[in-house]
Parts: structure tokens; sequence; C-alpha cells
């Protein structure tokens, strides 16, 4: 018996070859240094904020370098698939502005995109690893597994099917022949030629020098169903999309020795890898992986619905991804994070603690650089899918609406009140007659004689209140209110003299400020005055007669 005999015993309905192969999948055509990476997760539901991070990096690694990134859909386990499990990802991916350049809808010259799609390809590779002598059926059953296990657990041996306990390793071609007309299921194994007792050393761009035992275990390289499992599916994968960076979880740095021998195994180069740490929690003294299922801010829709912009997410990401990307926003923080170059040796060597507290500030430091009709045009987006009726109001005062968001707004430091779409309408409400009422809940603070108020409140507007003055103007008539009112002009007079006063003019402007707006803290005073115009302004004073 030679292994080609074998080889066609067990795939008598291959005929295409591994140059056949490697000729429909050619080298690609990119520039020197172009990356092409992989984001390759299980059709399992909606994004999460752990593999949305580990998409963000390969994501930027090839797109910074005129690379490829695609998606890759790894549906070999389809216990935990669901329907529409592929198109949820790429949903989400593109609500958050990744560029994938290849996936399954997509499409691309280096597909299917779907592993169930390439069990071929997965198939010629076993037959030819069957041919070289590099692999073999394995007849054992489950009985059979168990009881080795149990042999080696009592020995202390290393469990695994390896040297003396892989008895399906020198079957004869008869014994197989036996088995395969008796219908005896089998599964494929690598038959490995590592010695656990040496060493390989490889290179983790993250993690730098690693050394760990050769691998001896022969593993499963086709199960019975005919499916490939993880190692053997994405080499030939990765080889086949001419991958040349593979991201992935570090719990697979164990497997990488085993990985490194079916790629030699099956003659080809192996891509560069990077073994990312996941997005961590902390609970109480504990730390843990972030998961969807524990927690409420590890969902996609949490920030959706709180209305936080995607590109704000995305910067945390970067924050995370590199120590010196922080640095260099607050310097560079009008362009895009892209004009950064991420790198895999600033990446933290301890995983990330996901900070939803930062989430929030990085999302009000970019809310406050975008123009007032960017923000007005997102405001819209985000309503017309959680508040409708806020969404028709902002309609109907659009351009008002923008000039309400645009106070504060174009200056050396701008207002940074908000920070997600969802909590604006708390911050803007009553610039708006339709939300403003009788039943508001002011918050006066130093003067709230109901006489004393409404005294400033008819003074001011009767005598002193120009709608056509100036910024410097209207502020010079709030001074001559307050002296004429028996309050100091200027705040450090009321300091060294208090006893000379009722207050300061802080405490005059208070009064119109809360009675305008029923706030205590809000925007410029002039420039909301300057929008409700003078006869909205005595309405609103009206209430207090």
């Amino acid at each position: 018996m030679t292994s080609n005999d074998l080889a066609d015993l067990l795939y008598p309905n291959i005929t295409k070859t591994i140059e056949d192969l490697e000729k429909m999948y050619s080298p690609r055509n990119l520039v020197d240094g172009a990356e092409v990476c992989r984001f390759a997760p299980s059709p399992t539901g909606r994004m999460h904020m752990g593999n949305l991070y580990a998409s963000f990096i390969p994501e930027v690694i090839a797109n910074q370098t005129n690379g490829i990134f695609m998606l890759r859909i790894e549906d070999t386990d389809n216990k935990r698939a669901i329907e529409n499990g592929t198109q949820l990802i790429i949903e989400d991916l593109e609500n958050y502005n990744y560029i994938v350049n290849e996936h399954p809808i997509k499409g691309g010259n280096y597909g299917p995109y779907i592993q169930t799609q390439r069990e071929e390809i997965y198939h010629i590779v076993a037959k030819y690893l069957v041919s070289i002598g590099r692999a073999y059926p394995c007849f054992c059953s489950e009985n059979d597994l168990a009881e080795m296990r149990e042999k080696q657990e009592k020995r202390k041996d290393r469990i695994g099917y390896y040297g003396h306990y892989a008895k399906c390793r020198n079957l004869s071609y008869d014994e197989v022949k036996n088995h395969i007309d008796n219908g005896d299921k089998w599964v494929l194994r690598l038959k490995s030629l590592g010695d656990f007792n040496k060493k390989i050393v490889f290179k983790d761009l993250v993690k730098g020098i690693i050394e760990l035992p050769e691998n001896d275990i022969d593993q499963v390289l086709i199960k019975s169903d005919g499916i490939p499992p993880y190692a053997l599916a994405h080499v030939c994968d990765d080889h086949f999309m001419r991958v040349t960076t593979v991201t992935r979880d570090d719990s697979y740095i164990s497997s990488v020795p085993y990985h490194l021998e079916l790629w030699e195994a099956c003659g080809f180069k192996a891509p560069k890898f990077a073994h990312l740490l996941p997005l961590n929690i902390k609970e109480g003294n504990t730390i843990r992986k972030i998961s969807k299922r524990k927690d409420p801010e590890a969902a996609v829709s949490f920030y959706h619905e709180k209305g936080i912009p995607v590109e704000a997410i995305k910067l945390y990401f970067a924050t995370i991804m590199n120590s010196n990307f922080e640095g260099w926003f607050l310097q560079n923080s009008n362009i895009s994070y892209r004009n950064f170059t991420f790198t895999f040796n600033k990446m933290s060597k301890s995983g990330p603690i996901f900070d939803l507290e930062k989430v929030i500030n990085i999302s009000k430091n970019y809310l406050s650089r975008l123009s007032a009709k960017e923000v007005y045009d997102n405001l819209l987006v985000w309503a017309n899918e959680f508040d409708k009726s806020f969404a028709t109001l902002i309609t109907k005062y659009k351009d008002y609406t923008i000039e309400i968001l645009n106070i504060e707004r174009e200056q050396k430091k701008p207002r940074k009140d908000f920070s997600c779409y969802s909590e604006i309408k708390s911050y803007i409400w009553y610039m708006y007659d339709e939300l403003f009422d009788d039943e508001n809940n002011y918050e006066w603070q130093n003067i709230t004689n109901t006489d004393e108020i409404k005294n400033i409140l008819d003074v001011y507007i009767n005598k002193y209140y120009n709608i056509s003055d100036d910024k410097d103007m209207w502020f010079a008539k709030m001074k001559s209110l307050s002296d004429e009112l028996g309050y100091a002009s200027n705040t450090k007079d009321y300091k060294d003299n208090s006893d000379k006063y009722k207050g300061s003019i802080v405490d005059v402007s208070m009064v119109i400020r809360v009675a305008l707006t029923t706030k205590s803290m809000t925007p410029d005073l002039y420039e909301i005055m300057k929008l409700l115009g003078k006869d909205r302004i005595k309405s609103r004073f009206d209430y207090f007669n």
C-alpha cells in the first residue's frame, strides 16, 4: 500500500490538488508592506465590545498599510449559530464604519468567506496530507478514547492521542479498508513528527519571543462529519486567502506548536501571529473577560440606544490598543485616528480593562468638536429611532435647534455638556415652548423670596433689556440693574463688603437664568436670551406676576 492509495480510498471524489488551489487563490497583488488581516467570528449574534475591539485591531492594521481587511465566518461549530448571525455581524461592522474589503455578502476573489462553504478545500488539503504520509484515519470510538484517558490518568501521563497511545497510527491499508467497508466512523488525524521534550521558539508580535514544547499529539484534522476543527480550517483559510498577519485571542498561544507543525506539514509559509489579550472588566476585586451575558455595557445596542457616537468608541479602542495614541491625539484632535500609525509592539502585555467612564469622557470631547449642524443631523437620526416626538419638534425648528446647539461651540474651548445624543434633550428642552410649562421645578439659589424675584424681573424687562444690545452692552446693563437693586455689580466688592449689599450680580443674573430656563446651570445666558427673543422672555417672566 502507498500513501496515495490510502488517500484515494479515504477521499475518492476529490480530484483537485493543492496545486490547483494555489492557482485558484494566487498571491495577492498588493503594495510592499501591505497587510492582509481577517476577523473570523462565529455567527452567534450581535457583536459586543470585546469582539468589536478585536476586529478594530486588524482593521486599522490592514487599512493603514493599504492592505486588505476581510470578514470570514467560522461556522463549523453550528450548534451556537443563529439564522441571521452573519448578516448581524456585517451590519455591526458597517454601523461602526469599519472598512471591510471582503465579506460573505460583498464577496471577493478569495472566497467563499463562510467556512461551511469551503469543505472541498479542506478535503483537498486533507487528501494531500494523507498522500504524503502526514495524516491517517482513526477509528477509535468514544469508549476507546475514554479508556485511553483513564490509563493516562492512572499512570500520570500526559493526556492525548500520541506515541503508543495512538493505536490507529500504523493501521495497514487492508485494516483501513475493512473499517471503511464496514461503514465504521472515522476521523482524520495528523501524524505528528514532534518531540515533546524539545522546544520551539517563535515570535509573537505582541508578546515577543515565546518558547513552548513541540507538539507530539496526533490531533484531529477532520471530524467524522467531514468538517474540520479550527486548526486545519484556519490554516487552509489563512493560507489560501493569503493572510499575512493573524490576530486572535491569546488563549490560542498554547496551540501554536501544533498549528506551526500543521502549516509546515501542508507546505505553507506560516503568517505572523499577534495574540491579543481580551477586553476585561473589573468586578469587585477580580478581573474577568467582558461578557455580553453579564455586562449590559458590553452590548453594542447599549451604546446605540444611548446615542454614543461610533467614532468615540473607536477613539476609545485606539487609546487602549496603543499606549502612545492618547498623547498623539491630544495634539491632533482635529484629524482622524487613521492618521496615527498603530503598531503591535505598543500594545499592552496585560489585558485592557474596559472603562465606561473613559468612553463617556471621550464621547463628550468628541461631540464638543463637531459642528452644530453635524450634531443636529446625528441627533435627528437618533431621535427618529428613539424619541419620535422630539424628532418632530427639532425638525419643525431645524435652524433654531442648530443655533441652540451652537451656543459656546465655536470657541477655543467648546462647551462639553453632553456625552451622547440621548442626553441632549435634557440639556436644551427649556428652549422649546412646547416642552416648557408651569409645573417646572425652578432651581433657585440664593434669592428665593417671591417678591424679590418678581421685582428683579420686572425692572430688568421694563427698563434694561434690549434685544439689539451686543454682549458688552448687555453685561453693562446687568451691572446697572444690580447697582439699582442694591446688589454689588462687582463680585470682588461683594466679597470685601458683603454686609453692604443684598448680594452680587451673580445672584441677579441667576434669578433671570432660572426664570427663563428653570436651571441654575446653563450655557451662555446672553446667547439663550438672544434666541428666545423679548416676547418669549416676557412671557416667561409674566409667570411670576
